[in-house]
């Protein structure tokens, strides 16, 4: 027999739920309150039965209601008459003011009426009594008190968080490892100083005894330090998802509301749940929101929410007990804003640097990030984690899902080299602009800029090896040339003139080809200037001002931490090492002026040449780096690769003539 759940579902409830009570309830209360205001806005004057019926019979009535319980008689007094009555005017006792009085009975307030011959309205009703006088007195209390129930049930009573009663309380989101699917160390790729450092926190939760037997102290906080799209977060998350512990996580910002106190309510009530599930972990992602220094930006009355959240931070991290089995996490990019207070021992205990990464942890990052896509079989994992320097996890990430949407769009039946060399393109460059209109000047001037940066750079010993160079607009620039960087521990000087003589070989071949130069070098120009100033000022690389670095942290509130006159003199020691190397490569550009022709020809013509059309027309490249290597081994597979696709190709043709018959012969006309 099947065996049946015996757990049923629960039924479908029909009555009203909570909020259409408080709908109800409002309404309800609204419209007695409405009606009230509107009833008390008209005067009713009490007068003798005489004078009624004087009123009566000069026309002053409205309308009359007789009430036979009470034996009274009520008169609406028609507009253009209030002022004769009440002598006030209509802003004063209401729009529909009236007169009471006394009456002898229904029958003598009948005979009059007929005398006079009143043709307006009456109405004769039964008085309520006490019950209805209770009602609208008491109801409106009544339906006050049932709201108040009602919303202090609901919100402040249950312990939620909604509500105006509960807001106050945390909105923490609390993680637990039955709940559904987890993110692991394993879907964390990279960063395996940081993994460690975290997987120590882990067991740190799970084998408090085997610390604390040697008299450790179990560390209070871990702070998560990185550039953007790092993986702070996801390592977050991993830890929610290894540690067997309650796992609560909530954003700076969600401490901070208008008004006055919420921020620290819900870090105490925060903590507290966190004490109540002990061992438990805390996890803050962008601390920054409200760990800010104090003082930098004091606000007027000295009463900053923010400043006060955060006190309460540093008192609850510091309040409970150093075995008590809560350890709080938190991620920031902005560690430098960060107050010292919170900083300290004792507090966060460990920084935990998430940098980007290196070359080995790319290939990781990607390996994770292509085992769900339908990869080409001749994909070179390595090439394009060094075709992407500098990108974050989320960068990466980007990036393979950008290389499925191009292989997609173009009907591919998997994901090849040209489809991630394209993503990576797109997300450098931009959108490709095809249909952009340039005059031939325009487009001869923009490939011998581009041609300049080509040439240059395959001249010079430490600039980066070249891929490919495109005059194809791309977002805002309109051509580029894409390069292999070498991945360097440390940067010398050397390296670094070589990198902006290479970055002004577009302007330098504008000026020498064309006689004029244009605005398409800004961007070129914005970076040789950051760097230069970067080597004068910070790095000590000037031959007039050596071994000296004026990088200002703004530590001691320093708008620059040197003088005028030192200023003019970085100043002076910039502009000459940018004119240098533009010197050094007008002249690289002169020396080569017929090879840089048939660059800058050969990519008018076709828009964009790679790395082996340059080695036609220069030769091979003098310096080998790393990166040339890679880049010869790659080319070398592609021609091997494509011969064997050509053999092929001819084999399964030449097998197909041999099962082919020959058509039969054409006849004759003797035939």
């Amino acid at each position: 027999m099947e065996q049946r759940n015996s757990q049923r579902p629960d039924k479908k409830k029909n009555g009203p739920g909570l909020n259409w009570i408080y709908i109800i309830l409002i309404g309800a209360l609204g419209y007695i309150l409405f009606k009230g205001q509107s009833d008390s806005n008209n005067v009713d004057k009490e007068v003798s039965y005489d004078t009624f019926r004087s009123y009566v019979a000069q026309g002053y009535t409205k309308a009359i209601v007789v009430n036979k319980s009470e034996g009274v008689a009520r008169m609406t007094i028609i507009p253009e008459k209030i002022r004769d009555v009440f002598k006030q005017g209509a802003s004063t006792v209401g729009k529909t003011p009236s007169v009471s009085s006394k009456i002898p009975s229904t029958d003598k307030i009948d005979e009059y009426l007929s005398s006079v011959g009143y043709k307006g309205s009456i109405k004769y009703e039964e008085s309520s009594g006490l019950l209805g006088t209770l009602i609208g007195s008491v109801l409106p209390i009544l339906l006050l008190a049932l709201l108040w129930i009602w919303m202090f049930r609901g919100a402040g009573g249950s312990g939620g968080a909604g509500g105006i009663f509960g807001v106050g309380k945390s909105k923490a989101k609390l993680y637990e490892k039955k709940d559904g699917e987890q993110v692991t160390f394993k879907d964390v790729a990279g960063q395996e100083g940081a993994k460690q450092e975290v997987q120590e926190i882990v067991d740190f939760l799970k084998n408090p005894k085997k610390y604390t037997d040697l008299g450790g102290k179990i560390p209070k906080g871990a702070l998560l330090v990185g550039p953007p799209g790092t993986g702070k977060t996801l390592l977050a998350k991993a830890v929610a998802g290894e540690a067997d512990v309650p796992f609560f996580s909530m954003s700076g910002s969600d401490f901070v509301e208008m008004f006055v106190g919420v921020g620290a309510s819900r870090v105490r009530d925060l903590f507290r749940q966190a004490k109540e599930k002990a061992p438990s972990i805390v996890f803050i992602d962008e601390i920054d929101a409200v760990g800010r220094a104090r003082g930098r930006n004091a606000t007027v009355g000295g009463n900053d929410e923010r400043e006060n959240t955060l006190n309460q931070l540093l008192t609850e991290m510091d309040g409970f007990g150093t075995n008590s089995g809560v350890i709080i996490l938190a991620a920031t990019n902005r560690v430098d804003i960060l107050d010292k207070a919170l900083l300290r021992a004792g507090r966060f205990d460990r920084q935990i640097h998430v940098d980007l990464p290196d070359l080995p942890e790319r290939v990781a990052i990607f390996n994770v990030h292509t085992k769900n896509l339908k990869l080409d079989g001749s994909l070179d994992i390595d090439l394009l984690a060094r075709q992407t320097p500098g990108f974050s996890g989320a960068d990466i990430a980007n990036v393979c899902n950008e290389a499925a949407l191009i292989a997609a769009r173009h009907n591919h039946n998997s994901v090849g080299k040209q489809d991630f060399l394209d993503a990576i393109d797109r997300i450098i460059g931009g959108l490709e602009k095809k249909t952009k209109v340039m005059t031939q000047s325009e487009k001869r001037t923009i490939a011998l800029h581009e041609a300049g940066h080509a040439s240059v750079s395959w001249l010079l010993e430490y600039a980066n090896p070249l891929v490919k160079v495109t005059i194809v607009p791309r977002g805002q620039a309109l051509g580029a040339a894409w390069y292999l960087p070498e991945e360097r521990s440390i940067t010398t000087r050397e390296q670094m003139l070589d990198e902006i003589c290479a970055t002004l070989g577009g302007r330098a071949a504008e000026e020498l080809f064309t006689g004029h130069i244009s605005s398409g070098a800004l961007n070129d120009l914005e970076t040789v200037t950051k760097r230069a100033y970067g080597m004068v000022a910070y790095l000590g690389m000037s031959e007039n001002l050596p071994n000296v670095c004026y990088y200002d942290n703004q530590e001691y509130g320093f708008t620059k931490p040197y003088s005028e006159k030192t200023g003019e003199l970085i100043d002076k020691e910039v502009q000459a090492l940018i004119a240098e190397q533009y010197e050094r490569a007008k002249k690289i550009l002169t020396e080569n002026k017929d090879k840089h022709a048939a660059l800058a020809n050969m990519l008018a013509e076709r828009e964009v040449i790679y790395r082996e059309d340059v080695e036609k027309i220069f030769g091979p490249r003098p310096w080998k780096s790393r990166g040339d290597e890679l880049l010869e081994e790659q080319e070398a597979a592609n021609r091997q690769r494509a011969e064997q696709m050509a053999e092929e190709y001819q084999r399964r043709k030449e097998a197909e003539a041999q099962q082919t018959p020959p058509p039969p012969p054409i006849p004759t006309e003797d035939e």
